[in-house]
């Protein structure tokens, strides 16, 4: 399937990483379904993006909602080729701590959410024998850190559920994949260096060095350019076969 006639949904593509993989893709020829819980937020991305000269429609979606899914789907009747799966939040504290009524959250929306969401779009991705997934995840995908229980746990099990839906889906050219970086700049990592600084007792400016990016040989943040730019191939002819994977973005972390 030809790149420039692909249609694109990503979700919490209102800021952060979503609105940078919406950008991407966009400039890359792609039509964009920009959703986010805030629909406020969305609409300004989309317009951002048709401004710029590419071409955006805009939803407010709550992906914990069944309700909230079944009435995108009516809306958004026409085929939707490649599926976004960004939206996220995070919540630093000790498990003894954590509100269980956030941890459940967490959870809803990063993995339930990711479930729900794909299982309403798999049916016509299957009809027209055509779908991409692209799941964010996170180094948190692969390791742990403490006082983030709820999103480690989220973050881990898409990679179990990629694996399944790569297989359930293996009869068709359908794939579906979890792109796993480490930090990148975005307000929802802003918030958790003052969070984690409040956590540990200890500086921003330690948080950065000592936490985010003493890990990582190559020391430096992820860019909204790498993150796009991966997504953008994971929907390529080139990468008809790679399905089932955790693309780890991880300047060199898991390697040690």
């Amino acid at each position: 399937m030809n790149k420039q006639s692909l249609r694109v949904l990503v979700t919490g593509a209102g800021s952060g990483i979503g609105a940078g993989i919406a950008l991407e893709l966009a400039a890359q020829g792609c039509e964009l379904i920009v959703t986010d819980l805030s629909a406020e937020a969305a609409a300004a991305k989309a317009e951002a993006i048709n401004a710029g000269g590419g071409t955006a429609t805009s939803a407010g979606l709550d992906v914990s909602s069944d309700e909230a899914v079944a009435a995108f789907c009516r809306q958004f009747a026409d085929p939707i080729d490649v599926l976004v799966n960004n939206a996220g939040i995070q919540h630093v504290a000790r498990l003894e701590d954590f509100p269980m009524e956030k941890w459940d959250q967490l959870v809803q929306i990063m993995l339930v959410g990711v479930a729900r969401l794909t299982r309403a779009l798999l049916p016509g991705m299957r009809e027209r024998g055509f779908g991409r997934i692209v799941n964010i995840g996170s180094i948190h995908s692969l390791v742990a850190s403490p006082y983030k229980s709820a999103y480690v746990a989220a973050k881990h099990g898409l990679i179990g559920f990629s694996k399944v839906i790569a297989l359930e889906t293996a009869d068709t050219d359908i794939t579906i994949n979890t792109v796993c970086p480490t930090y990148v700049k975005t307000p929802l990592v802003e918030k958790q260096i003052a969070d984690q600084a409040r956590v540990h007792g200890i500086s921003e400016d330690q948080v950065i060095e000592t936490i985010m990016l003493k890990p990582m040989p190559k020391g430096v943040f992820i860019s909204m350019e790498e993150l796009g730019g991966i997504c953008a191939f994971l929907t390529s002819p080139a990468a008809r076969n790679i399905t089932g994977q955790a693309i780890v973005v991880d300047g060199g972390w898991t390697v040690q």
